[in-house]
């Protein structure tokens, strides 16, 4: 019922973008769990120029993947998305962000668990911030879940790459096992409820 409901709302939420000549690019980062899954997903969407997988929100200067996963660098897997504001926006990048994981669950998705898989936005501007705000507080009161969103909303300050090996890792991993179970139905699920909004298949 909640994923019906949850299609439903954004579905009829999404209105066309007109086209423009010139490029208008903006970026913001944002955190849902492990990155491998919200890369695969933007990646697909209409307007987005690049996504690149790496770590945000901690205290340590250029954190590697083994670090970071050991929970004390304080920095969450994320992904810092390019986009074109001529052809989308930042509430359909937000309408993409909350259908494809979990904002109720404190520290995790779903078996990957602690911190640096929080749910969190990191804004670079008042839009960006008004626009995560209000969002989320429609989702609360129209109860799409079960229980309260936990997504953080804080100020970007600095991104750290992931390892090159991190990057497009279900473009180049599709067969491994998390790939299959994890990432797929993450990507699927996208799909169908942003069919109209996919990039052209060359």
């Amino acid at each position: 019922m909640k994923n019906i409901f949850l299609i439903c709302f954004f579905t009829l939420s999404i209105n066309g973008f007109s086209q423009k000549k010139e490029s208008n690019f903006e970026t913001i980062t944002l955190g849902g769990g492990c990155y491998w899954c919200v890369e695969a997903v933007y990646e697909n969407l209409e307007g987005v120029k690049s996504v690149v997988s790496g770590f945000s929100g901690g205290k340590v200067d250029n954190p590697t993947y083994d670090e970071v996963c050991t929970g004390t660098t304080g920095h969450a897997e994320v992904v810092q998305i390019t986009y074109d504001k001529n052809i989308t926006n930042i509430n359909e990048i937000f309408k993409v962000f909350f259908t494809v994981h979990d904002p109720t669950t404190l520290n995790r998705q779903g078996a990957d668990v602690g911190t640096q898989y929080r749910s969190i936005i990191f804004y670079k501007n008042e839009e960006q911030k008004k626009a995560a705000q209000n969002i989320i507080t429609d989702l609360n009161k129209a109860k799409v879940y079960n229980n309260p969103i936990v997504t953080k909303v804080e100020p970007f300050s600095k991104f750290y790459k992931a390892e090159n090996y991190h990057q497009n890792y279900y473009t180049n991993n599709k067969n491994q096992p998390y790939c299959k179970m994890v990432i797929q139905p993450k990507i699927e699920k996208f799909e169908k409820v942003f069919k109209d909004k996919l990039k052209k298949k060359s």
